[in-house]
């Protein structure tokens, strides 16, 4: 079984894992979208 230190630090590992997740999807969905345009024209 895990110790309260390990929950501890997977928590803030997750934590800062969602928070990048969270800026880089949309930002990678923008970047897609505007290289798309460009070869679509």
């Amino acid at each position: 079984m895990a110790s309260g230190n390990d929950i501890k630090s997977a928590e803030k590992t997750y934590e800062g894992f969602i928070g990048l997740l969270k800026w880089s999807v949309p930002l990678v969905a923008v970047i897609t979208a505007i290289v798309v345009t460009l070869i679509a024209t």
